[in-house]
Formats: structure tokens, C-alpha cells, sequence
């Protein structure tokens, strides 16, 4: 979420290719994401690895990602499940409404059961089916045929 966020838009003036680019993605796919360093749903094993024990209150704000959506972050496909109690869906919920609001384009699914971290859930009949759903949004958007 935070290459989405975060990224620079690059310098058309640069005599450095690499620097007209920019890093904006293209497109991102986010599965449990970790979006708020500030809310009572943030999770809080993230949060302290990242911002340590006691962060600056600026700095949470600045890194959470339901409030750094803009008009310019990529389309998004959001992936998640209910059940997840290590990263709660809220974080999922919140960022897509975000998109939504700046009208980026997103994709959420969030299956009912299933813990954190599934990866491809092969071995599930109903969570497997996010996979070939992201498939689709990828088709959709033209990036695979």
C-alpha cells in the first residue's frame, strides 16, 4: 500500500531516464494489508516494527494509508478475510473507501472464513477463488490476456 502512496512522480525535465519514470505502480494487488498506524484496528506488531513503540503521532498520520489516497494512487484489487484475526478487515474496508472517494478504481472481495495468510488456498473450494477473480481484474484492466 505504501509503494502506492508514496511514490514519486518523476522528473520530466531529468537528463536520467530512470529519473523521468517515476515509481508509481502501475496497478497494485493488496492481500491482509496493514492501512492505518493510527485506529484502533491498526495492527499493532506492524505498527511498532515499523514506527517503533512510541511514534510520533505526525508520523503515524503521515503513513497511514487510508489517508494518503489521492486522485493519482493506481487501481487496486484488495483481497482479505473476515476471519483474519491477526490483521482486521476494517484495514481493507477503510482503504477501499478511501479509493472509492478519490474515485480510483478497486476491487475488494473479502471471503467470509479463512485465516491470515491463505497464499493461493488451493486446498479451499471458496478462497481459492481469489486468485482467478484477481485474474479477471488483471484481464479487465489489460494487463494479462
Amino acid at each position: 500500500m505504501t509503494a502506492s502512496t508514496r511514490f514519486d512522480s518523476g522528473n520530466a525535465s531529468s537528463v536520467d531516464v530512470v529519473d523521468r519514470a517515476g515509481s508509481r505502480p502501475d496497478f497494485t494487488v493488496l492481500g491482509y494489508p496493514v492501512i492505518s498506524m493510527t485506529e484502533a484496528w491498526t495492527h499493532q506488531g506492524s505498527k511498532n516494527s515499523l514506527l517503533g513503540n512510541n511514534p510520533d503521532a505526525q508520523l503515524a498520520q503521515s503513513l497511514s494509508g487510508e489517508q494518503a489516497v489521492t486522485k493519482d494512487t493506481p487501481p487496486t484489487f484488495i483481497f482479505q478475510t473476515n476471519a483474519d484475526t491477526t490483521v482486521p478487515a476494517e484495514n481493507s474496508v477503510y482503504y477501499y473507501l478511501a479509493l472509492r472517494k478519490a474515485g480510483v478504481p478497486a476491487e475488494m472481495h473479502i471471503f467470509e472464513k479463512g485465516p491470515h495468510g491463505v497464499g493461493l488456498a488451493n486446498d479451499d473450494a471458496a478462497l481459492s477463488e481469489w486468485s482467478k477473480l484477481l485474474a479477471n481484474w488483471l484481464r479487465g484492466r489489460g494487463v494479462v490476456k
